[in-house]
């Protein structure tokens, strides 16, 4: 279930991407990356309210507050760097770069969880990393 799972984040991340390039048109990256936090917020807390899963807050450990925390921290940071970018550059170059995180989240899923180097996982990296400098450089 994981893979339609991360096809649906990887189609909903492309859409983003596009919507997102045409909403921005003479608007601040850090004012538009606000308004997107919202809606984003009410639709997450809509959907743990909807499904009745409020009763989880009460069970959460001080480890899975201050790790969510700074993930949140994270994804912030991200999503404003992501959208000065996007303001700045083209969809079909600022994207793939943004992607490159997945090579970054193998090197540090290998280092911090402990997670398994194998053969597949070294090529694809190493064939996400080509594909990303090479979308970069040529024009």
């Amino acid at each position: 279930m994981w893979i339609l799972y991360a096809l649906l984040s990887a189609f909903f991340a492309a859409v983003v991407s596009i919507l997102a390039k045409v909403g921005m048109q003479g608007v601040n990256p850090n004012l538009a990356t606000a308004v997107r936090t919202c809606v984003v917020l009410v639709m997450a807390w809509g959907l743990v309210l909807g499904l009745g899963l409020q009763d989880g807050l009460a069970k959460m450990t001080p480890r899975n507050w201050w790790f969510l925390i700074l993930s949140g921290i994270a994804t912030g940071l991200s999503w404003l760097f992501y959208f000065a970018a996007l303001q700045r550059g083209d969809v079909s170059r600022v994207s793939p770069v943004d992607k490159s995180s997945l090579v970054l989240a193998m090197i540090f899923a290998f280092i911090f969880l402990g997670e398994k180097i194998t053969p597949g996982v070294v090529v694809g990296g190493a064939l996400i990393t080509a594909g990303t400098f090479v979308l970069i450089f040529w024009k």
